[in-house]
């Protein structure tokens, strides 16, 4: 309180001057009146002015308390507020069916394994048994000529006879592997004396050489040739052969046959 609030009260409290004759009256009515009874008020309920005040009481309690909660946690500024992000739960995913993939395992080792695609076969190469490189007089030997490259190649059968032969038959069969493509031929005997065809039948490119009638082929040793290309790289003979008819004066026939060894 401050000093000149207390100075105004003690200045008001000396100037004040009480009536005594009319307190003395007062005094006087009270002890000669008859005595009386004085009933209890009965209880009632509080009127709309007693719930206001008591509202308005309960309102600033409440204030107070709030007051007091946010003295001792202070709520968090929008500078300084975090959330923390609660982890929404994670759905295991389904496991697989156990039927379902016994099933598809079965399936995939019952299904048989796919070939790779190639090129069509080409005619078998005489096995060692099946060759017959002689007979009587003739001899013969099939190579890959050495001067062949990675996009053409010529194949060599060597022919040795040791009698002349009136009747000729050489066919050398090429395997269409590589995409063959003939470009021709030669031998060491006469052109003249031979009929020549180079015709692609089923999975090779044949050569065929026929002796003309009335035409011989003296003892010695000759050389026929077959030349084609191919695409670029090694490529294998081994489904390359040849075959080789031939007759001599006395009129016995012999026959040879084998394939191409390699460079």
């Amino acid at each position: 309180m401050s000093r000149e609030i207390k100075r105004q009260l003690r200045e008001s409290a000396q100037a004040y001057q009480p009536d005594h004759e009319r307190m003395a009256a007062r005094v006087q009515r009270g002890t000669s009146a008859p005595a009386v009874r004085h009933r209890s008020r009965p209880r009632t309920r509080p009127g709309p002015r007693t719930v206001l005040v008591g509202l308005a009481a309960a309102v600033a309690l409440a204030t107070g308390g709030f007051a007091v909660a946010a003295i001792v946690h202070p709520f968090p500024t929008s500078g300084t507020a975090t959330h923390t992000a609660v982890p929404s739960p994670t759905m295991p995913s389904p496991s697989a069916d156990p039927a379902t993939t016994s099933a598809a395992a079965s399936s995939a080792a019952a299904a048989p394994a796919a070939s790779p695609s190639s090129s069509p076969s080409p005619s078998p190469s005489p096995s060692a048994a099946a060759s017959q490189v002689q007979s009587g007089p003739l001899w013969s030997a099939g190579s890959v000529d050495a001067k062949s490259t990675v996009y053409w190649e010529q194949n060599d059968l060597a022919l040795r006879t040791a009698g002349p032969l009136t009747a000729l038959t050489v066919e050398v069969r090429i395997a269409l592997t590589g995409r063959v493509q003939q470009t021709g031929s030669w031998r060491t005997l006469p052109s003249d004396d031979f009929t020549v065809t180079i015709q692609q039948t089923g999975n090779s490119l044949d050569y065929r050489w026929v002796l003309k009638a009335g035409r011989t082929v003296p003892p010695g040793q000759h050389v026929f040739a077959v030349q084609f290309n191919h695409t670029t790289g090694t490529r294998s003979a081994a489904g390359d052969n040849y075959r080789v008819d031939a007759r001599g004066p006395a009129g016995g026939a012999v026959s040879v046959w084998g394939g191409f060894a390699g460079r």
